[in-house]
């Protein structure tokens, strides 16, 4: 363990610990643009954006906290007026290159970069000059990017090759011009994007955009955590509801998937609100199927099993389980098919 004092407040960290993680433990915020919180050991950072830049007793310039380990008896200071203006002055030339739409921009009240200038009090850049003015790539059919609101925070790129592994895209270009690219900058749709979406979760500002139906601010919308239910795997996530309809979801960070969805878990949640999904069990009568209880659909399934094995035997009987359902039901279910109905015809659908 590693003896560190950050702002007169003395903690102890482990050995590769960086300053930032020991500003956590004791609870100081450091503010951060490119710093992906993930627990997976590939993640290693970029200190890309340099918003986190604080004092270190006894080092000339400045250190990001993401990236500058602790070592033992280290004094830290991250509230002091050099910090501060170094700090303002990235930020501002972060915004000089970029768009000020935030009445209309989809990602108001949500942007890292709008809460840092809002700390700050840049209301208009220091730094007036040439913008780039990169197409929107649309061609994806899940979401688009508007590079002109990039920040070169690299997030897209660190999730895309280091965690999804699918190397999707990279930095292309140099200096004033450097941003996210495809292979041979073409669009998305000639990529080998999966489209799982990581990169959208994760981008600070409004570049990387879900191709939403429904339009929605921040502070609209309500938050439920939940598990995601495409498959076994269990991942976690987080609905976002506005007016009683799902309009969007967000990744959480769970112990079998660490922050991170695949395409179904990201973008395909429109069939919770479509009109015809089945939200009460049916039962066929004279032909049709009408609404019932789940005691009257438990009651006609024991009466039709009991049936069946009564006059055929239980090997007359089968059960198919899903791959959606977690381990802990399909347990539960073939061990109801076992010892229940008598019969070890149990099988399920293992597609992930």
């Amino acid at each position: 363990m590693l003896n560190i004092t950050i702002d007169g407040q003395t903690t102890q960290v482990p050995t590769g610990s960086a300053i930032l993680d020991a500003a956590s433990q004791l609870g100081v915020k450091i503010p951060t643009l490119c710093h992906l919180e993930m627990e997976e050991k590939c993640n290693q950072q970029t200190a890309a954006c340099r918003v986190c830049v604080v004092e270190v007793e006894g080092r000339r310039n400045l250190a990001p906290a993401c990236a500058t380990p602790v070592m033992e008896g280290m004094i830290v200071k991250t509230d002091t007026e050099r910090v501060h203006a170094a700090r303002k002055t990235v930020v501002d030339l972060m915004l000089s290159d970029h768009p000020l739409d935030c009445l209309t921009c989809e990602q108001a009240g949500r942007c890292a970069l709008q809460d840092l200038c809002y700390q700050y009090d840049l209301e208009q850049t220091s730094f007036p000059g040439q913008r780039n003015d990169f197409p929107i790539d649309t061609t994806n059919k899940f979401y688009s990017r508007n590079l002109n609101k990039c920040v070169a925070c690299r997030r897209c790129v660190v999730i895309c090759q280091n965690f999804q592994n699918t190397n999707a895209i990279g930095f292309g270009d140099r200096g004033f011009s450097t941003h996210p690219v495809a292979p041979f900058d073409r669009g998305m749709d000639e990529s080998t994007c999966v489209s799982c979406g990581n990169c959208v979760s994760l981008c600070p500002t409004g570049a990387l955009l879900p191709k939403s139906k429904e339009k929605f601010r921040s502070w609209e919308v309500s938050k439920v955590a939940t598990t995601c239910s495409y498959c076994g795997v269990g991942c976690q996530m987080t609905l976002l509801t506005k007016d009683n309809k799902v309009v969007g979801v967000e990744p959480a960070n769970g112990p079998s998937n660490d922050g991170l969805l695949c395409v179904k878990g990201k973008f395909a949640f429109n069939f919770i609100n479509h009109p015809d999904r089945l939200t009460s069990p049916l039962i066929k009568k004279d032909g049709q199927f009408v609404e019932a209880s789940w005691e009257e659909a438990y009651d006609l399934i024991i009466d039709k099993v009991k049936t069946v094995k009564s006059e055929y035997g239980s090997e007359a009987l089968a059960g198919l389980s899903s791959a959606r359902v977690t381990n802990e039901e399909n347990y539960l279910f073939q061990k109801l098919v076992r010892a229940g109905f008598g019969t070890n015809s149990v099988d399920h659908c293992a597609r992930l």
